[in-house]
């Protein structure tokens, strides 16, 4: 059966040219299909130029982003198709050490565009695949993604849980329910990142369970705590409060405005056994004003301030208020580790938000690292909107 034909507008194929995976509504001359209707929500269509050359294959649906793209090559969408995908992907992994690794047995498998499948969010935690789906096109492949993770991981593979309820509700009206899709053996809920060990609860927690992406980032953090009194804000289920205590830190405190958070920093940091940690539930604006106790190192890893363009200014002065309370709070040859997860918020922006913070404080200040995602969150050379975590390490004098 001959899948939908989406015809550009002269001129807008050089996007997809470039490889650049998605096509957008503006871009679209007209769609041959038939009968001659709009593709229903999650179809497969075939892109291609004024001139009907092949361009790519993707899922439609009718938004600003009408197109996903898949695949660039004129193949068929099928178990193979699907199978290649996953197996490429953690090739990858394999490459920088993560699939057998004893020390660390949790990673991303999938990062949307930046494994070349667009909606989709797959974390390995120990034996169990957590998957996010953001697009209907993925979800109506549900079947052949569970079949291409038996296939690619075998007798390693102990679960498969979607976890797609919340975020397919933004994408369409289907009513979705969380939970298991494969069961084979007992699911160990105790990851382990750097010889660390963490309570995931992909069940109840926030995104897929845990934030994978702040994993080396962590270990730097490490670098930096031996025999100093750390202040991890925001800090959910306690990621670097456990590096910073595992590195040997005299004293840590952890702060975030959710009592559940605070509840899974706890546990966490019973479960590797340590002391010296205080918990405190509070918004981090209230902690960081009241505070007396001069902080060596001090971590500001806020949920995304901004999601859409339009909320791009009110993020910006939240991000430089947040920074400039650390700045005039931190001790003297102190390190502050400060990050944004903004999507819409560059790079650029970003450190440029927080020089004028620097600026209001008045204090010396080094930049000694710029931080980012790590490789299990690749960014797509032909898609740079993948990069969303950015970071800097400051000395302040």
């Amino acid at each position: 059966m001959e899948i939908p034909s989406v015809v550009l507008n002269k001129g807008k194929e050089k996007s997809i040219q470039r490889f650049h995976p998605w096509v957008f509504s503006g871009a679209i001359n007209r769609i041959i299909n038939e009968p001659p209707e709009l593709p229903a929500a999650g179809d497969l269509v075939k892109v291609v130029d004024y001139k009907n050359q092949f361009l790519g294959i993707g899922h439609f649906q009718d938004a600003t982003i009408a197109v996903r793209v898949i695949s660039f090559k004129e193949v068929a969408i099928n178990q193979e198709f699907w199978n290649a995908k996953i197996q490429a992907a953690f090739d990858v992994r394999k490459v920088i050490g993560l699939t057998d690794n004893a020390a660390t047995n949790m990673y991303r498998l999938i990062h949307a565009e930046g494994d070349g499948l667009p909606g989709l969010i797959i974390d390995f935690y120990n034996g169990t695949a957590v998957l996010q789906i953001h697009s209907i096109g993925i979800y109506n492949c549900l079947q052949n993604v569970v079949a291409a993770l038996k296939t690619v991981y075998q007798t390693k593979l102990v679960a498969i849980y979607n976890k797609s309820a919340e975020s397919m509700a933004k994408q369409s009206d289907l009513v979705i329910t969380n939970g298991y899709l494969y069961e084979n053996g007992r699911v160990n809920t105790i990851g382990i990142e750097y010889n660390c060990q963490f309570n995931i609860d992909w069940i109840n927690g926030q995104k897929t369970g845990f934030f994978i992406d702040q994993r080396e980032n962590r270990k730097l953090l490490g670098d930096f705590s031996k025999g100093k009194k750390v202040l991890n804000t925001f800090c959910y289920s306690g990621g670097f409060s456990i590096s910073a205590l595992k590195a040997g830190a005299t004293e840590v405190h952890s702060v975030d405005s959710s009592q559940k958070a605070i509840e899974l920093t706890e546990t966490n940091v019973k479960l590797n056994g340590f002391k010296n940690h205080q918990s405190f539930t509070s918004d981090t604006l209230d902690y960081l004003k009241d505070c007396t106790t001069d902080y060596d190192v001090i971590v500001l890893d806020p949920p995304a301030y901004a999601k859409h363009q339009k909320s791009k200014h009110n993020a910006i002065q939240g991000y430089k208020r947040l920074n400039e309370l650390a700045l005039r709070k931190i001790k003297s040859g102190g390190i502050l580790f400060t990050f944004s997860c903004s999507q819409v918020v560059t790079r650029q922006l970003f450190y440029d938000t927080i020089t004028a913070a620097a600026i209001e404080v008045g204090r010396n200040i080094r930049v000694l690292h710029h931080l980012s995602q790590p490789a299990d969150h690749p960014v797509n050379i032909y898609h740079p909107e993948g990069e969303y975590l950015k970071g800097l390490v400051l000395y302040v004098e």
